[in-house]
């Protein structure tokens, strides 16, 4: 029977039947090996969170340029204000200081700002 493992960010490996495991593997690649002990390294997991904000907002931020545009033609500037603020929430997204606290995995979930990126991906 072929053994299976678990590698970590930094290509260490270990038997699988012999390791303890996090229950959540959204951040699988931010996992750090001690001994047979799997947990998840912050700064890592905090790279993988911002980069899914990333991959979320790209399209909400080119349907966004459509509502701009559309605001320019109409010349309506309460629409077009609206959009810049809404664009710069999505630009700002990445940097919010509840990222930057998350001292677990769980605080770092709950950053995921729903009103901003819609639904979590973590939930």
């Amino acid at each position: 029977m072929a053994t299976t493992y678990i590698v970590d960010k930094d290509g260490n490996q270990i038997d699988a039947s012999s390791a303890t495991v996090p229950s959540d593997r959204h951040f699988r690649g931010a996992w750090s090996l001690s001994g047979s002990v799997i947990s998840e390294d912050m700064d890592a997991a905090k790279v993988i969170f911002k980069n899914k904000i990333r991959e979320v907002r790209a399209p909400l931020l080119e349907a966004e340029d459509v509502v701009y545009m559309k605001a320019l033609e109409a010349d309506d500037a309460d629409a077009k204000a609206a959009s810049v603020t809404k664009k710069a929430a999505l630009r700002n997204a990445p940097a919010a200081s509840a990222i930057t606290n998350a001292a677990d995995i769980a605080a770092l979930k709950a950053a995921w700002d729903t009103d901003v990126l819609g639904d979590s991906p973590y939930a």
